[in-house]
């Protein structure tokens, strides 16, 4: 009547994950800065690309602001 059948059994701390909403922006990337978007689009339509540097870094800062990785 001892305990020689008796099973150690191994107890974990889990903790719970982060939520998955945590870190993520609320807005889709799309929707995200609307009048930087609209100067930086109609610069490159109007001027290519290459001509619209500092709109373009303006409306990646607002995204970055706004919680995107860009």
């Amino acid at each position: 009547m001892g305990n020689a059948s008796a099973k150690a059994v191994d107890v974990k701390v889990v903790e719970p994950p982060a939520p998955a909403n945590a870190e993520k922006p609320k807005l889709k990337p799309c929707c995200a800065c609307p009048e930087t978007k609209r100067a930086r689009d109609a610069c490159i339509i109007e001027n290519g690309e290459e001509n619209c540097g500092p709109l373009i870094e303006e409306h990646k800062a607002c995204m970055r602001r706004m919680g995107f990785n860009i």
